[in-house]
């Protein structure tokens, strides 16, 4: 049986969730035939954002920030050997799509998934310990050992703390949608949020047909339905040179900086504003009217209740003045945060926090008071101190290669800087080291 599948062995890296981050994981450590490993997960296959699979929406990078290309273009688990495999590539690029479709890169990663013998599904990890000097894993009954964990459960709904008591098949975050499946006929949706995933739904439910809602609200905190910024010298903020940059400032700078980059990863695709622009001229001038649509940038939802009417939301604008919504379906499309894992309690002590964060060092290890050479990599929780790319797909497979790397102990992958135009650490040169002639020109 291969080293990556031993269950007698003690393994040099168990996985804990098996999302886009430790998938790649997985396909870049592989073909390395010293590396044991194996990743568990809870569901029963792959999925990814189950309930955000419209066929409109499409992922907002490159599809060649897949899980490998960027640190090993040959490698059989790319994006475009998917293409020739499936027998597709030839079709794909005649149809030049601007943005792969994400239900395609849903597809693309299932692909990978059914070829990874090193993935475990319907394993939910219910501890994870120390035993000796060596992580004991426990899950579904078996405890495997390792010398490294690698924690990949990914973010979680963020249920704005109005809605929380309300939540039900009437009230409920965007990613249950296809799950829930709710009846539209002739009722009245909110939906709350402004970024890409809010954008999608707005748009999704001003499409014509049979089961259409008669009112659709579109509310958003943002001062308004912002774009992505998705221009070349922004894109250079996803680039391993980029994080060695943000790793060097002090805690305020980072805090400041990701506020002030939030819409060159959490903006609204440019085509789908567009569409949305056109769909609204369409059901204003060019339809019968069916759709009564309220647009509410700069307000936030304060509140959000049951009434014997259906539900009453309230929403705040930046002027303090209020506005109640009455709503039938409230489309939560409010994000997602980090939680920490309830797996890891038993150590939890151990580990070093930072405002609630884990204390992540450069090579995606955190700081615990365990043994030092077993370590606990965090995939997709360092946005905090790695910067803005970390949870956004196009480091991915950089950030697997350092782990794979560190757990290695040696440079099976270059993730050294690549050639960018902006140098973010220039030399600092101090007056003394200019010549005097320089002061006179």
């Amino acid at each position: 049986m291969p080293a990556h599948t031993r269950p007698e062995a003690v393994l040099d890296l168990v996985g804990v969730g098996v999302g886009p981050s430790n998938l790649s994981l997985a396909a870049l450590a592989e073909p390395v035939a010293d590396l044991s490993t194996v990743f568990l997960e809870a569901k029963p296959a792959f999925r990814w954002h189950p309930g955000l699979l419209d066929g409109a929406a499409v992922i907002q990078t490159s599809f060649l920030k897949d899980l490998v290309t960027p640190i090993d273009p040959t490698s059989r688990y790319s994006f475009l050997n998917f293409l020739r495999e499936t027998g597709r590539l030839y079709r794909f690029l005649v149809a030049d799509f601007p943005h792969v479709s994400r239900l395609e890169y849903e597809q693309y990663y299932r692909w990978v998934a059914r070829q990874l013998q090193s993935l475990r599904f319907k394993a939910t990890v219910d501890a994870l310990d120390l035993d000796q000097d060596l992580f004991a894993v426990q899950a579904g009954g078996q405890t495997t050992h390792a010398r490294n964990i690698v924690l990949g459960t990914g973010p979680a709904p963020r249920i704005p703390a109005c809605a929380r008591g309300v939540l039900g098949p009437d009230v409920f975050h965007a990613s249950c949608y296809d799950q829930i499946a709710p009846e539209l006929a002739g009722r009245r949706v909110a939906v709350v949020g402004g970024g890409q995933s809010g954008a999608e739904m707005f748009l999704r439910l001003l499409q014509p047909g049979r089961c259409r809602p008669c009112e659709v609200a579109w509310i958003s905190s943002r001062p308004n339905f912002l774009p992505l910024d998705d221009t070349p010298f922004t894109n250079e903020l996803f680039f391993p040179n980029y994080v060695t940059h943000f790793r060097g400032l002090s805690s305020a700078d980072r805090r400041r900086t990701l506020e002030e980059q939030r819409l060159a990863s959490d903006g609204i695709g440019e085509g789908t504003l567009s569409q949305i622009y056109q769909r609204l001229y369409a059901l204003d001038f060019l339809e019968e009217p069916w759709l009564r649509h309220r647009l509410l940038p700069g307000h936030r939802m304060v509140a959000l209740a049951r009434r014997a009417d259906g539900l009453e939301l309230v929403a705040e604008g930046t002027d303090r003045s209020l506005v109640r919504i009455c709503a039938d379906l409230v489309l939560l499309c409010t994000g997602y945060a980090y939680e920490r894992p309830e797996c890891l309690a038993p150590i939890a002590d151990r580990i070093r926090w930072s405002d609630g964060a884990y204390r992540v060092s450069g090579d995606f290890s955190i700081e615990w008071d365990g043994p030092r050479e077993r370590r606990i990599y965090v995939q997709n929780a360092a946005r905090h101190s790695h910067g803005i790319a970390d949870p956004n797909l196009s480091l991915a497979a950089w950030r697997s290669a350092v782990i794979v790397n560190s757990v290695c102990r040696r440079p099976v992958y270059d993730t050294g800087d690549c050639s960018a135009a902006i140098q973010w650490s220039p030399e600092v040169t101090t007056a003394a080291q200019i010549p005097t002639q320089e002061f006179a020109k």
